[in-house]
C-alpha cells in the first residue's frame, strides 16, 4: 500500500511523492480502514506552501479525512466492526491507503453514500455545523453573511443556514460560482471582485462567516448587527502574500479589537480551528460528525463534489484547488 508524501515545500509536482507504507496493528482504542477515498483542503494547500503552523515536520502525510472500510480494530473497540464503511476525520494522514484513528473520529456511514459527499461531511460540514450550531447560533431571519460561499465549508454553511431560515448573503468570485451559490439557497450573491459587498448590502449583519481574512475581516467586523458575531475559520488570502512583508501587511489588515470595545458594541469575534476541537474536544467533533451524517441520510443537506481525482492527480488536484477553480469537495480516489 502505498500514501502520498508531502516532501518539500513548493509546487505540487515538487512537493509529493508516493511512497510505500507499512501496515502496523491499530492500538486498543484505534481502528485500521483501509482507504478507499481520501478528501483535499485548502489547509492542505497552505501546508504545501510552507504557511501551516500545525503541518508535522517533512516528510510527512496531509489530509484531514478519508472513507474506507474498516480492516481492524483494537480491543476496546465497540462502535465499529471490521467490514463496516466509516468516515474518518484523520488530522493529517488522509493521504493515504490505509489509515489508523481513534474511535471518537470514525463515523459508520451507508453503504449507498457516495464516497465524495461522505468526505466533505468530516471537515466542511463538520466545520459548518460546529460554527453555525455549537460555537454560535443561528436564529430565524438572522441576516447571514457567507464569504467563499462556492467553497466546500462556505457551500455547507449556506444549506445549513437555510435549514435555520437565515437569510443569506454570499460572496464568490465569478458568475459560475455566484450562480452555484444561488442554487444552494443563498438569497443574495456578490462577486466580491466587481463589487464591494460592504456596500452592496444595505442591512446589518447578525452573523457574518469569514475564511478570507485580512482586509475583508475588518470591512465584515464594521458591517455586523448590535449583538452581531463574526466566525473566522481561515485566512486564505494570507496565501496571496508572496514575502514576510506582505504577510505582515496583511495581518494587520484584520484590525486590532479591544474586549471593552466588544462589550460596548455587543459585538463577538469566534475563531474556529477544527484541529483543537478534535485534539481537546473530540467528544463534540464525533457529535458534529453524526449530526451531518444524519442530515445527508435525512436528505437535509447535499454536499457538492466539485471533482474526484484519481490519486495519481493529485497535483492537478492541488493546483486547480490553489488556483481557485474548484467548486465545492474534491478529493482523490485510490
Amino acid at each position: 500500500m502505498k500514501a502520498i508524501y508531502l516532501v518539500k515545500n513548493g509546487k505540487p509536482k515538487d512537493a509529493f511523492e508516493f511512497r510505500d507504507i507499512e501496515i502496523t496493528g491499530p492500538a486498543a482504542d484505534e481502528v485500521g480502514v483501509i482507504v478507499e477515498a481520501s478528501g483535499i483542503n485548502f489547509a492542505d494547500v497552505v501546508a504545501r506552501l510552507g504557511d501551516y503552523r500545525d503541518c508535522p515536520p517533512l516528510p510527512t502525510v496531509v489530509g484531514y479525512e478519508a472513507v474506507g472500510r474498516v480492516e481492524k480494530v483494537g480491543k476496546d473497540i465497540t462502535s465499529v466492526q471490521k467490514g463496516d464503511r466509516v468516515l474518518v476525520f484523520t488530522r493529517f494522514g488522509g493521504y493515504s491507503q490505509y489509515v489508523i484513528q481513534k474511535e471518537n473520529a470514525i463515523a459508520k456511514i451507508g453503504e449507498e453514500m457516495d464516497a465524495g459527499k461522505a468526505l466533505a461531511l468530516a471537515t466542511q460540514y463538520s466545520t459548518a455545523y460546529y460554527s453555525c450550531a455549537v460555537a454560535t447560533n443561528i436564529m430565524p431571519n438572522d441576516n447571514v453573511l457567507i464569504h467563499a460561499g462556492a467553497g466546500g465549508v462556505g457551500t455547507a454553511l449556506i444549506q445549513l443556514c437555510k435549514l435555520k431560515k437565515a437569510k443569506v448573503y454570499a460572496t464568490a468570485g465569478s458568475d459560475a460560482k455566484l450562480e452555484y451559490c444561488r442554487r444552494q439557497g443563498a438569497d443574495v450573491v456578490i462577486n466580491y471582485v466587481k463589487e464591494d459587498f460592504s456596500k452592496v448590502i444595505k442591512e446589518p449583519i447578525d452573523v457574518a462567516f469569514d475564511s478570507l481574512g485580512a482586509d475583508t475581516f475588518r470591512k465584515t467586523y464594521k458591517m455586523l448587527n448590535k449583538g452581531g458575531r463574526i466566525v473566522g475559520y481561515g485566512a486564505s488570502s494570507m496565501t496571496d502574500a508572496k514575502n514576510i512583508f506582505m504577510k505582515a501587511k496583511m495581518g494587520a489588515a484584520f484590525g486590532i479589537y479591544h474586549p471593552a470595545q466588544l462589550l460596548m458594541e455587543c459585538r463577538s469575534i469566534i475563531g474556529i480551528n477544527m484541529l483543537r476541537v478534535a485534539d481537546y474536544r473530540p467528544d463534540i467533533l464525533k457529535y458534529c460528525m453524526e449530526q451531518v451524517i444524519q442530515l445527508l441520510h435525512e436528505g437535509k443537506i447535499n454536499p457538492h463534489v466539485g471533482k474526484m481525482y484519481k490519486a495519481e492527480e493529485i497535483y492537478q488536484a492541488h493546483e486547480d484547488l490553489e488556483n481557485r477553480k474548484t467548486i465545492g469537495k474534491i478529493g482523490i480516489i485510490w
